[in-house]
């Protein structure tokens, strides 16, 4: 595993709903966001050290389950809740497949921490996939960072592995932040 993988598959851990699992990780996210020199992965797993579990499942209810702005659903930033996410999900599940990645039905394939895990698995389609989706991403980010959330850190984490900002994607961050996702327009007059 390369260190972009080690990575992806932290901050897969570290986007997921907080457990006793995760909580037992600790000291090996700790050496992978230490040999990587990650700071802002190191910031968020001192919040997780010193965070009681039980406060740390009511904050991520509190930040990624009743805050739309802060979905981790990377297709609701491009489609909302529209026809054309339906596609845009079976088009990411058909990626995994073909990489033989099966998925269990109690998540769907477009939540960042399955996509993390994915690219942690397949580093060239991953990334690709992420890089599809990183104006989300990085309206998530900017999200997080408004509401103060500490999970911040770890999308801070997330975008530092991929290539920086440039052109189009600065414009379409920019675009979703003023418009937010389509809403579906069928069956509506004009």
């Amino acid at each position: 595993m390369n260190r972009s993988q080690a990575v992806w598959q932290a901050q897969s851990l570290l986007l997921g709903y907080p457990s006793d699992e995760l909580i037992d990780r600790l000291d090996l996210l700790r050496q992978v966001a230490g040999a990587l020199d990650d700071h802002p992965m190191r910031r968020f797993l001192e919040h997780l050290a010193a965070t009681p579990l039980a406060e740390l499942q009511a904050d991520y209810v509190a930040t990624f389950d009743q805050r739309k702005r802060c979905c981790l659903y990377l297709t609701y930033y491009a489609y909302g809740d529209t026809r054309k996410r339906g596609m845009a999900l079976l088009s990411v599940k058909q990626s995994y497949a073909a990489a033989g990645l099966r998925l269990t039905d109690d998540e769907l394939p477009d939540h960042l921490a399955v996509v993390l895990e994915y690219a942690a698995a397949e580093p060239a389609a991953g990334e690709a996939l992420l890089l599809e989706h990183r104006a989300g991403i990085e309206l998530l980010r900017l999200a997080l960072h408004e509401s103060h959330s500490p999970w911040a850190h770890v999308l801070d984490s997330v975008s530092a592995t991929l290539p920086p900002l440039h052109g189009d994607i600065g414009t379409a961050v920019r675009q979703l932040a003023a418009q937010g996702p389509p809403e579906e327009q069928v069956g509506a007059y004009r």
